[in-house]
C-alpha cells in the first residue's frame, strides 16, 4: 500500500481500534448496505433499534426503510438526539426511536472502515467513515506527510467534493477531520475550509498524555462518550441572511460547558466565571451550556431534572444578540421578558424548564425572593457591568439561591472585588479561561494591531491648554476669551474645524489603499454625534473630490460619496429643538437627517457586512462598540480617548475571522496608543498583554519572514533579465520536495505579512523579492507538484493584480499559463523540434500539470467514460519522477495521454450518436445491463430526446423539481426490461449528467 496508508490511515485507524472501535474491512461492505449508492449499515443499525428500543425485528427494518429516505442534515441531527417515533407493533401511538443509547456508550456499535465506494454519478472513495450503530456520522480525510508539509488545501478541496458528489454520505454526517497524520482539524458539515480548527485542549486529560497531536485529537473528538456528547449537545443550526449554518463547538466551549455542567452536579460550588475572550463565540457558548443543561442526554442527575435558566445582558442591543442567536439556534422555547412585570410574572409562576432571556435593569428595584429561585441557572453575560450600583444586589435578592455563573469578554480588571466575589470562588479566579492570546493562537480570531497616523493632531489631555493656545491661536481674540472662560474640553480640540477634515482625508487615503481593493470594511469612532455628523460631512467631500478627479461626474460623485458611509447613533430628544445659535440649529437637523431608526439601522449592518457593497464606512461614538459582529470589518479609525473595558470591546469589532484578513488593525488619531499601558492599566499585565500589538512587530516580523525565505535562495542571482533562468537555479538549488516545501511555507508567511503591512511604507524595501518570491510559487508548483498553483486566490487584490503585472513584464506569463486541451496553442509544446533539454523539460512540466487539470476535470464531469484516463494520469505522475527517462520521453508520455483523451471526446465520432447520448451511455454500461448492447444504446438515443425535446423538457427544466422527478420516472420506465442493476440510481445519474450537459436557458 501506499505512504497515505502507511503514514495516515493506517495509523489513524488502529488509534481508533484502541479506543473500542470495531475495524470494519471493505470487503464487508457489500454485505452491509442494501446497494453501492448506499451508507447506512443496514443489519448493524436494524440490530441497535431493536436492541436499544426492545422492539420487533420487523419494526426495527421498518425504522431502517424509513431513515433510508430521510435527506436533511438537520433533520438527522434530531433523529439522532432521539427526535423519531414510528408506529409499532402492539402500540396505539407512535413510539419513540432511539437509535443511539447516550447513556450507556457500551450499547451502542462505533465501527471505522476505510476505501468505502459510494456510487453516484460522480462516485467516490473517502479515506476513513466513522459509524454509530451503522449510522456514518464522521468523514475522515488523509494525507501523507510525505506528498508536502501542508496538504490541509487538497484535503479540504476533497470533503467539498465528497459532499458535492455522494450527498447521501453527509445526510447524518455530524462533523469532518482533516488530518496529514500529524495534525487533526475538524469542521462542521459544509464548512469552510477557515472555519476548521484543531482541538487545542483534551480537557480533562493533559496534552502530555498523548504520543502525538494525531492521537490528541482523534480522542478528543472521537473516543466514544466525547463523541456521544459533541452529537448529543455541540451541534447546533444558526439561521443566517444566507441560510442555515451548521456550527459545532470549539474545544473552549466544550470545556468550559462541561465544568458547569458538573460543578452544578456536584453541588459544592454555586458559582463560577468564564472569560472568554471577545470573537470566540461567547454567545455560543451560553447556547451549549443550555443545550446540555435543558436536554443532558449523555447524564441522568437530579440536579438536572428540568432546571430553569435565565440568560441575563446589561444592553438591550446584546439582550437583542443573545435572544436572536437562541432563538436562531433552535434552543426549545426561550421566552424574552419583555418588562419588569413580565420578568416577575414569568419568574414567579413557580413552573419548571423555563429559559428566560432579559437585561438585569428590569431587576431594578426588586427585593422580594421568588419562591423557587434553587432552581434556577442564571448565565450572566458580561458580568463584571452587572454589578454596578445595586443592579447586582436588587439579582441576588430575587434570586438567592439560585446559581451563578458569569460570562465576560473582556478579563476582569485587578481590583475588581465585587466581580471575583459574586461569581467566582474563592482562590480559583476563572472557572474557564480563553484569552487573547488563546483565540488568535488557534485562528478563532486575527490579531489586533495598532498604529498612530497623523500624530501631530493626537491630543494630550494633561496639555490641553498648550494644544488649545497653538491650535485656535487665529481666533478672534473676544472669541478665545470665551471659551477660556467656560473652560477648554477635549471635544473643543477633536472638533477643531481644520482637524476633521485633514484626518478625514487620511483615512480616505489608507483605506482605499488598505481595504477597499478587498471589499474589507472600517468604522471610524468618533468622540461624539456631532463628531458624526462632521466626519459624515468630511469624508463625503473627500470621496466626491476624489471621484471628480476620475472622471466622475459631480453630482454623480456626490451621490456615490454619499453612500459610502452610513452614520449609527441613538437619538436625542434634544434633536427636535431649534435654536438660536446657527452652528447648534445646523448640526441638530443633520443628526435628524442622517439618523437610522431600528429597520434602517439593521439594514445599514447587515449591507456593511457584505463586501464590496455599500456603505463602506460605518461612523459610530457610542453604538456599535460592542455586541457588533461584522467579519468584513478589517479597521477601525480611532479618534475617541477610549480606555479599559471599553476599548478593548471597540477594537475587537476588527478582530473577526474573515477570508483574506490577516489581522485587524486600529488607526489612531487620538493618541490612545502613546499612552496603552495607561488605558489598560486597571487589568492584569499577562491578561491584556497582546490586547494590541505595535505595528512595529508586524514590521519586524516581515524583515525576519524575508530573510528566512531568502535565505533558501541564496546563491542564485536575481535581477538578470532572465526570470525563468533565475527560476530554474532555485529550482536546483532547492533540488527536493523536502526543501521545496519548506520555501513554500515560509514563502507564504513572507508574503501574508506583506499583505498585512501594506499600504505601509515600511514594505516598499521588500515589494521587488516579494514579486520574485510569489511568482516562483506558481512556476515552483508546476515543477515539484505537477499541478495548478492556487496561492494567488489568498492574495489580496492589490497583491494579485501587482503580480500579473510582473509576470506580463517578465515574459514568464506565457511560461506559467495552463492551456486547455481545446486550445489550439496546447499541442504546440510536443513539437521537439528546436527544443534544447531544458526546453523539453519545461514543456513535459507544464504538458503534465495541464493534463492533470484536465483529467481530473473529464473524471468529474463524466467519471463512466474518463475513470480509466486516472490510471493513466498516476502512471505519467511517476514517469515524470523516474531519473532514468529522458525529457523528450517524458514529453512522448504526456503527448500519448493527451492524444487518448482527445480520442475519448470523439468516440461518438461514426457511432451514430450525438456527444451527449455517447455519454448517457457510457453511463448507462455501468449498470450492467443484461440486454441486446443495441437495445441499450436505443435507450441512450431515447433519453437524449426525451431531456432535448421541448414537449418533455422545456425551458428551465432543471428548476422545477416535480418535473424532473416526472423525468427520472420515465427513465425508469424506458429502461424497463433491459436488465439494469438498480434503476432509482441509473435514473439519479442519468439525471446528473443531463444537469450538466443538457440544461436549458
Amino acid at each position: 500500500m501506499g505512504s497515505e496508508w502507511t503514514l495516515a490511515e493506517k495509523p489513524t485507524i488502529e488509534c481508533l481500534q484502541g479506543m473500542g472501535y470495531r475495524f470494519v474491512p471493505s470487503s464487508d461492505h457489500h454485505a452491509l448496505r442494501d446497494g453501492e449508492n448506499h451508507t447506512l449499515f443496514r443489519p448493524i443499525l436494524i440490530d441497535a433499534i431493536r436492541r436499544i428500543n426492545g422492539v420487533a425485528e420487523a419494526d426495527a427494518r421498518a425504522a431502517y426503510v424509513e431513515l433510508l429516505a430521510k435527506d436533511d442534515n438537520e433533520e438527522w441531527l434530531g433523529i439522532l438526539r432521539g427526535n423519531y417515533s414510528r408506529t409499532v407493533q402492539g402500540k396505539a401511538t407512535k413510539q419513540t426511536l432511539r437509535v443511539i443509547d447516550f447513556q450507556n456508550p457500551a450499547n451502542n456499535v462505533f465501527t471505522v472502515t476505510n476505501q468505502l465506494y459510494v456510487k453516484a454519478e460522480k462516485s467516490r472513495i473517502p479515506d476513513v467513515v466513522i459509524h454509530v450503530n451503522g449510522i456514518p456520522v464522521v468523514v475522515i480525510e488523509l494525507k501523507s506527510p510525505l506528498n508536502g508539509k501542508d496538504k490541509s488545501g487538497e484535503a479540504f478541496d476533497q470533503i467539498r467534493q465528497y459532499e458535492r458528489d455522494i450527498p447521501r454520505l453527509f445526510f447524518a454526517n455530524a462533523f469532518n477531520i482533516v488530518s496529514d497524520g500529524t495534525n487533526c482539524l475538524y469542521g462542521a458539515t459544509g464548512s469552510p475550509s477557515k472555519f476548521y480548527g484543531a482541538w487545542g485542549d483534551p480537557f480533562p486529560r493533559a496534552a502530555d498524555e498523548f504520543t502525538d497531536e494525531l492521537s490528541k485529537g482523534l480522542w478528543s473528538l472521537l473516543e466514544p462518550a466525547r463523541l456521544l456528547d459533541l452529537i448529543a449537545h455541540f451541534v447546533v443550526f444558526e439561521t443566517a441572511r444566507s441560510g442555515k449554518v451548521k456550527k459545532i463547538c470549539r474545544y473552549q466551549q466544550f470545556r468550559a460547558v462541561n465544568k458547569i455542567v458538573t460543578r452544578i452536579i456536584e453541588g459544592k460550588h454555586r458559582r463560577g466565571l468564564i472569560w472568554h475572550t471577545q470573537g470566540s463565540g461567547k454567545s455560543l457558548t451560553m447556547v451549549f451550556a443550555a443545550l446540555k443543561l435543558k436536554t443532558h442526554l449523555t447524564l441522568n442527575h437530579p440536579a438536572l431534572t428540568n432546571p430553569n435558566i435565565m440568560v441575563l445582558t446589561d444592553r438591550i442591543d446584546l439582550d437583542d444578540q443573545i435572544s436572536r442567536t437562541f432563538q436562531a439556534c433552535g434552543l426549545p422555547n426561550p421566552q424574552r421578558a419583555e418588562s419588569v412585570a413580565d420578568l416577575r410574572s414569568v419568574i414567579g409562576k413557580g413552573v419548571n424548564g423555563l429559559t428566560v432571556l432579559s437585561t438585569i435593569f428590569k431587576f431594578a428595584g426588586s427585593k422580594q425572593a421568588i419562591a423557587d429561585s434553587a432552581s434556577w441557572i442564571v448565565m450572566v453575560d458580561e458580568c463584571h457591568r452587572t454589578q454596578e450600583k445595586d443592579l447586582g444586589a436588587f439579582l441576588r435578592a430575587t434570586m438567592p439561591d439560585a446559581r451563578f455563573f458569569g460570562f465576560t469578554g473582556t478579563p476582569v480588571k485587578k481590583d475588581d472585588k465585587d466581580t471575583y466575589a459574586n461569581f467566582g470562588v474563592e482562590g480559583e479566579g476563572y472557572l474557564d479561561k480563553y484569552g487573547i492570546d488563546d483565540a488568535v493562537a488557534d485562528g478563532a480570531t486575527v490579531p489586533i494591531h495598532y498604529t498612530g497616523r497623523k500624530t501631530d493632531w493626537h491630543i494630550d489631555e494633561a496639555k490641553i491648554d498648550i494644544l488649545f493656545d497653538n491650535w485656535f491661536a487665529d481666533l478672534p481674540d473676544d472669541k478665545m476669551a470665551l471659551l477660556k472662560k467656560r473652560g477648554v474640553t477635549i471635544a473643543d480640540l477633536v472638533k477643531h474645524p481644520k482637524r476633521i477634515p485633514l484626518i478625514a482625508y487620511d483615512i480616505w487615503t489608507h483605506f482605499k489603499a488598505y481595504a477597499l481593493p478587498d471589499g474589507l470594511k472600517a468604522q471610524i469612532v468618533a468622540f461624539d454625534r456631532e463628531a458624526v455628523i462632521l466626519y459624515k460631512q468630511a469624508m463625503d467631500a473627500v470621496i466626491a473630490e476624489d471621484l471628480v478627479k476620475q472622471g466622475v461626474p459631480e453630482a454623480e460623485a456626490q451621490a456615490q460619496a454619499a453612500a459610502m458611509s452610513a452614520c449609527v447613533y441613538s437619538k436625542s430628544q434634544e434633536d427636535d429643538k431649534p435654536s438660536e445659535d446657527p452652528q447648534v440649529d445646523a448640526v441638530r437637523a443633520e443628526l435628524r437627517r442622517h439618523y437610522l431608526d431600528y429597520d434602517a439601522e439593521k439594514d445599514a449592518k447587515e449591507a456593511f457586512d457584505k463586501r464590496g457593497q455599500a456603505p463602506h464606512f460605518l461612523i459610530v461614538c457610542d453604538k456599535l462598540l460592542t455586541g457588533f459582529d461584522a467579519p468584513a470589518e478589517c479597521v477601525m479609525y480611532l479618534d475617541k480617548p477610549l480606555k479599559e473595558h471599553t476599548l478593548l470591546q471597540a477594537i475587537a469589532r476588527a478582530n473577526r475571522v474573515a477570508d483574506g484578513k490577516r489581522n485587524g488593525l486600529i488607526v489612531d488619531y487620538i493618541g490612545v496608543s502613546r499612552n496603552l499601558d495607561d488605558a489598560l492599566s486597571s487589568y492584569r499585565a499577562d491578561d491584556v498583554k497582546n490586547a494590541m500589538r505595535d505595528l512595529d512587530d508586524l514590521r519586524s516580523q516581515l524583515r525576519a519572514a524575508h530573510a528566512a525565505v531568502m535565505k533558501l535562495a541564496k546563491g542564485v542571482k536575481r535581477g538578470t533579465g532572465n526570470l525563468k533562468a533565475e527560476y530554474d537555479a532555485l529550482v536546483k538549488a532547492l533540488n527536493t520536495e523536502d526543501y521545496w516545501f519548506e520555501f513554500r511555507t515560509k514563502a507564504r508567511e513572507f508574503i501574508g505579512l506583506y499583505q498585512a503591512l501594506s499600504p505601509d511604507t515600511s514594505v516598499l524595501e521588500f515589494t521587488a523579492d516579494l514579486k520574485w518570491v510569489a511568482n516562483f510559487l506558481q512556476y515552483g508548483t508546476q515543477v515539484f507538484e505537477k499541478k495548478e498553483a492556487f496561492d494567488q486566490r489568498e492574495y489580496s487584490r492589490k497583491i494579485r493584480d501587482m503580480l500579473a503585472e510582473h509576470l506580463d513584464a517578465t515574459g514568464l506569463s506565457v511560461t506559467v499559463k495552463l492551456r486547455h486541451i481545446t486550445d489550439p496553442d496546447f499541442w504546440t509544446d510536443f513539437d521537439p523540434e528546436g527544443k534544447d533539454e531544458d526546453d523539453l523539460k519545461t514543456a513535459a512540466i507544464r504538458k503534465t500539470t495541464e493534463l492533470r487539470k484536465v483529467t481530473y476535470e473529464k473524471v468529474a464531469d463524466n467519471p463512466h467514460q474518463y475513470g480509466k484516463f486516472s490510471d493513466r494520469l498516476k502512471e505519467l505522475l511517476r514517469k515524470m519522477d523516474d531519473a532514468q527517462l529522458s525529457w523528450a520521453e517524458k514529453l512522448k508520455a504526456a503527448e500519448e495521454l493527451a492524444k487518448d483523451i482527445q480520442a475519448e471526446e470523439m468516440a461518438h465520432e461514426g457511432t451514430g450518436l450525438s456527444q451527449a447520448a455517447f455519454g448517457i451511455l457510457a453511463v448507462l454500461k455501468a449498470f450492467d445491463a443484461q440486454g441486446d448492447a443495441n437495445a441499450v444504446e436505443i435507450l441512450a438515443k431515447d433519453i437524449e430526446a426525451l431531456y432535448t425535446d421541448d414537449a418533455s423538457a422545456p425551458s428551465l427544466w432543471q428548476e422545477k423539481p416535480e418535473l424532473r422527478k416526472t423525468l427520472r420516472q420515465k427513465v425508469r420506465q424506458m429502461a424497463h426490461g433491459l436488465g439494469f442493476a438498480d434503476m432509482i440510481a441509473l435514473s439519479e445519474q442519468v439525471e446528473e449528467f443531463a444537469l450538466k450537459y443538457l440544461e436549458k436557458d
